[in-house]
Order: structure tokens, then C-alpha cells, then sequence
């Protein structure tokens, strides 16, 4: 009797043993995909660099670099976010079903706008203070400061006292780079060959320039 109770308690266990193997092979896989794409505007003409694309829930993640560009690895059936301030949030459905071990996307987020009620914001509590103060203002005053500020010495000093613009820079930076490249690469003219500077000088001997400075 101790035998066939024991002969049972092996079969036992080692059927429970087994079943859960079973099981376990019989559950589905899910599938790795390696998803990638590109995020641009609404007009689908920049890159949107630094937004964040996340498996909520599954600590997997990434953002797109300075060209928009993202890629990592997620699971068939997994919902992917796109988020980024200023932007309305997106998501992407993975298909369970998918064949492919990699997928691309191109991606196009839109501004998104929040609409705030007008305030309108007045120096004075009251209107009755706000007539008060303007007539309380001395234009005369006004006027004969501004005049002062606008002679023509005093626009004259400030004019030449003035930094250079952006674009006088530009022009200057743009000049200098012209000239050291005629510098390098252009021809360089040689006095003694050109005929111009040959009858100057003749014409200066005949005149005696040479022993006037003398």
C-alpha cells in the first residue's frame, strides 16, 4: 500500500511539474519591433528636435535628436506617446499582429493653442484719477526737453558715437574675406610690366619731377 501511495505522489508531481511548461510554451510571444521615424511641423518643413517618445507605464523611452530623427525598441501591441511643450500630445498603436521586425514613421505634431480671456489693464484705478493725472502733466516741459534731445550736435555726437549695425558688420566681415581671398588666390600686378605706369614715369623725367625733389 505504501508503494502504490507513493507511486502516486511521483506521478503527481511530476505531471504538475509539467503542466505549467505546457502552458508557458503555449502562451503567445509577443514580437520586438525596432520603430523609428521622423518628427516634423505641422507644414512638414522643420524638424522638431528634443521631443519625447515614451511606453507609458513600461519605463522604455527616448527623444528625438536635432534632425527629428527617433528609433527604439518596443513590443507588438504597445501604445507609443510623442509629447513636447507647446505641441498637442500624439499616440501610436503597434499592431499585434505586425510581420515586420522594423517600422518607420513620419510624424507631424501641431501647435497647440490655448485660447485666454481678454484682461484689460489699466495705470488707474478709476477713470476720474486717470483725467486728474492728465491734467496735471506739464507738456510744455515735454516739449522743450524733447527739442533739446532732438538738436542737430546732439544727434550728430550720438550718431558718432553709435556702434556699427549687424549688417555694416556683415559688410565689413564680408569685405575683409573678399580682399585677403584676392590676397591669396588673385593675380598680383607687377609695376615694371605695366606700360600705364612706364610712360608716367617717362613723362615725370621729362618734366624733371626728379630734380625738383632734389
Amino acid at each position: 500500500m505504501k508503494s502504490t501511495h507513493i507511486s502516486i505522489l511521483v506521478i503527481f508531481f511530476v505531471l504538475v511539474g509539467f503542466v505549467p511548461g505546457a502552458y508557458a510554451q503555449d502562451a503567445p510571444q509577443r514580437k520586438i519591433v525596432q520603430l523609428s521615424g521622423v518628427i516634423l511641423n505641422s507644414d512638414s518643413t522643420v524638424a522638431i528636435p528634443g521631443v519625447n517618445i515614451y511606453v507609458p507605464r513600461k519605463g522604455r523611452g527616448t527623444s528625438s535628436n536635432r534632425y527629428g530623427y527617433f528609433s527604439m525598441p518596443v513590443v507588438a501591441g504597445d501604445s507609443v506617446v510623442f509629447s513636447f511643450i507647446g505641441l498637442k500630445r500624439q499616440s501610436l498603436k503597434i499592431p499585434e499582429n505586425i510581420e515586420d521586425d522594423k517600422v518607420s514613421y513620419i510624424l507631424t505634431m501641431v501647435e497647440d493653442e490655448y485660447a485666454l480671456s481678454e484682461i484689460e489693464v489699466m495705470p488707474y484705478p478709476t477713470e476720474e484719477e486717470f483725467k486728474n493725472a492728465i491734467l496735471a502733466l506739464n507738456i510744455e516741459d515735454e516739449i522743450q526737453l524733447n527739442r533739446g534731445n532732438l538738436s542737430p550736435q546732439l544727434l550728430l555726437r550720438w550718431a558718432e558715437e553709435m556702434p556699427a549695425s549687424g549688417n555694416e558688420n556683415f559688410r565689413q566681415f564680408t569685405n575683409q574675406q573678399m580682399m585677403q581671398t584676392m590676397d591669396r588666390y588673385g593675380p598680383r600686378p607687377l609695376p615694371l610690366l605695366n606700360p600705364f605706369a612706364w610712360s608716367q614715369f617717362i613723362q615725370s623725367i621729362k618734366r624733371g619731377d626728379l630734380r625738383n625733389r632734389d
